[in-house]
């Protein structure tokens, strides 16, 4: 049976594009949030939400299974925003809390479909940390459920809000690099031999008595206490779809954005292993893949964590020239030469170098993103990563798992929204 038929998937991508207003808003009320999931990134992200627009927005609802997170964020929240939000272990509970406009959901992403749809049916706006879901076919679940919502959903693929990437969208759609074919996308990453990849700090208080474990566990196979499972979640194909999922879907997206390219690759061939890190993890510490898209497109991904000479970055080889955004810092044009035979209009072409603290005041896109999204609530800009957008990255992402996973090419089938192995 095909997930979602091309039409339905269209109607949707349609929907994105309108505006959305706020229902039944009184004039000069703040949006009230309610937070799901504290831990590392969630936490941080309360600072950028009050530096995104503070005087948008507040907090009134958190929500973790893990009490020293919620005892944490509590804590900030009366710091940083002067208010003491309701508490919740079940974000159920948080849902059915009237006092909650849109919620900001931060969670393991084998929770993601579940809490969106159910945030959604509640009538709440959602931010969803990418990538979009678990699998395909959660992803298309919550592509469904906001259809009828009529609610913003604003996916966390935060580099389409950045300006240098904006930037480089531009000069893609002014020609300036020519014909594109291929693109070169990296994530590198190391550290030292007793801080392994992932292996986020276990609080030392942590014990089954003060995490709920069960509601972490959601709908993943039932095992015992684990708080390595816990803390280090990324790790382990239960909850994460590691280095495809939390990496790659980041990079496939702002090449679909940069590119305008509005429908998931149409293969994936991608392999790789554990070969730094040989502890229990279950995802692979070095992935390549290799996607292939309708129109004579290719690209070429990679991912190592025990190298980071490279960094971070996407490629654009174009014909007469490459355009290079590089740690999400950094962007570079340079001309092709032709081996000194460069026609004159490409000749022509100066490099450009652009910097995102320099040039736009700006370290990433996430204060922007977040911006968007409540001024999209709001009805005064369009979300920049509706779910359908989330659902085409994050397809890439699942592709490369699928693909790694049985060692087969991965051929997606965008009439029947569906994949085969070949």
């Amino acid at each position: 049976m095909p997930l979602l038929d091309r039409r339905t998937f269209l109607k949707s991508a349609a929907l994105a594009a309108g505006p959305a207003v706020l229902a039944s808003r009184a004039a000069n009320r703040k949006l009230h949030i309610g937070w799901i999931g504290l831990g590392i990134r969630g936490y941080a992200a309360l600072e950028w939400l009050h530096t995104a627009c503070p005087d948008d927005v507040a907090i009134t609802a958190l929500c973790d299974t893990y009490q020293g997170y919620l005892a944490r964020a509590q804590d900030r929240v009366k710091t940083v925003w002067a208010a003491t939000p309701a508490t919740y272990v079940d974000y159920r509970e948080l849902l059915a809390d009237k006092n909650v406009d849109a919620v900001f959901i931060m969670t393991p992403e084998h929770l993601h479909r579940d809490m969106a749809v159910a945030a959604l049916q509640a009538g709440k706006h959602v931010y969803l940390e990418k990538p979009l879901a678990h699998t395909i076919e959660e992803g298309f679940d919550i592509v469904h459920a906001w259809e009828k919502s009529g609610k913003v959903l604003q996916v966390g693929t935060q580099n389409r809000s950045s300006s240098l990437y904006k930037r480089a969208k531009e000069l893609v759609e002014q020609g300036l690099i020519g014909d594109i074919h291929f693109a070169r996308a990296f994530w590198y990453r190391n550290s030292l031999n007793d801080d392994p990849a992932w292996r986020y700090p276990i609080p030392a208080d942590a014990s089954p008595q003060n995490t709920d474990w069960n509601r972490f566990l959601g709908s993943a196979p039932r095992l015992p206490w684990n708080p390595r499972r816990y803390f280090q979640w990324r790790l382990y194909w239960d909850y994460s779809g590691g280095i495809s999922t939390d990496l790659l879907v980041h990079q496939t997206d702002i090449i679909h954005f940069m590119l305008s390219k509005t429908a998931p690759p149409k293969s994936c061939v991608a392999s790789g292993g554990i070969y730094r890190w040989l502890d229990d993890r279950d995802v692979p510490d070095t992935l390549s893949a290799i996607f292939e898209y309708d129109g004579n497109f290719q690209v070429n991904y990679s991912c190592y964590f025990g190298n980071d000479h490279y960094g971070y970055g996407e490629q654009l080889c174009g014909n007469e020239g490459t355009l290079e955004v590089l740690n999400r810092q950094d962007l570079y044009f340079t001309p092709e030469k032709l081996h000194g035979k460069a026609p004159a209009p490409i000749a022509a072409r100066k490099p450009i170098h652009l910097n995102g603290k320099d040039d736009f005041g700006e370290t990433d896109g996430a204060i922007n993103h977040f911006r968007n999204f409540i001024q999209s609530i709001f009805g005064s800009e369009k979300p920049i990563a509706p779910p359908t957008m989330g659902q085409q990255a994050a397809i890439s992402g699942h592709m490369a798992t699928i693909s790694f996973k049985n060692w087969k090419r991965v051929q997606w089938d965008e009439a029947a929204s569906n994949y085969r192995l070949i």
